[in-house]
């Protein structure tokens, strides 16, 4: 059996004491790539360096809807494209979107849009996969991507929206991608998406090392946990762990390739 672990953060603190011994666990259940995704330039470039080093690490730059507020969009995007064009292991552009959560401010909120715009157009002109953080923003992260939509493919990370709204994003094309959520016991709408979703536009993550599965919810989240996101999903779909880790596994390579 193999699993990708479709959206991860590695480079976090927490992992600083026993990051090998996380890797090596990971590999120890089945997890054989990662994807690692910075949030920021310099935790983007903290992806490269783990990527470089780990072969089961593959390495994505982007710069997160909260953390644009200081930062020049045109600089911004120069160093993103430098950092893809310079490094061969960058497979994706990401974390990017909107995240209305704690932002109630309409000129953030139009500048959160213009880094996501901008980071959209950056992976089409550089013809990359992104992966989509959209937090009580859906409809808005929506309408963008219809207009500027990565031929490459989307990620929808953790989707946790609608089935209404699932396939409004799967007509565009985009892959949904679960994670912990669904394992927890009164998560109804995630069920119903890992129900309802294709296979063939199934990812799973971890999003390590937030939002851990249960029976480790709590505590901090690393990749060997996307086993208990795994059995979740194969149970909800009455079919077995081994065939649905090999499906997604194959839509992860086929999107982000090895």
């Amino acid at each position: 059996m193999r699993i990708f672990d479709t959206h991860c953060h590695l480079y976090d603190d927490s992992y600083a004491l026993d990051f090998d011994k996380v890797i090596k666990e990971a590999k120890e259940n089945n997890v054989q790539k990662m994807l690692v995704l910075g949030d920021d330039l310099l935790n983007s470039k903290k992806a490269i360096l783990l990527a470089k080093n780990y072969k089961e690490i593959l390495a994505a730059v982007g710069i997160f809807p909260t953390s644009c507020y200081e930062l020049d969009l045109d600089n911004s995007i120069n160093e993103l494209r430098n950092l893809v064009i310079n490094n061969k292991e960058v497979k994706c552009i990401g974390e990017i979107g909107l995240d209305y959560y704690w932002e109630k401010d309409e000129e953030k909120k139009a500048m959160q849009k213009k880094f996501f715009i901008a980071q959209l157009n950056l992976a089409k002109s550089l013809n990359l996969p992104v992966s989509i953080h959209a937090r009580d923003s859906i409809e808005d992260v929506y309408n963008i991507l219809k207009d500027n939509f990565p031929e490459k493919g989307v990620i929808m990370h953790c989707f946790s929206s609608s089935k209404e709204m699932m396939d409004k994003f799967l007509k565009l094309g985009c892959y949904i991608s679960l994670g912990g959520p669904v394992t927890f016991k009164n998560a109804k709408t995630p069920k119903e998406i890992a129900l309802l979703v294709p296979l063939e536009k199934l990812l799973l993550e971890t999003d390590a090392p937030y939002l851990t599965p249960h029976p480790y919810r709590g505590k901090r989240n690393e990749p060997k946990y996307i086993n208990y996101t795994l059995k979740e999903i194969a149970s909800i779909k009455e079919m077995s762990q081994e065939k649905l880790s090999e499906i997604t596994y194959l839509n992860a390579i086929k999107l982000l390739g090895e």
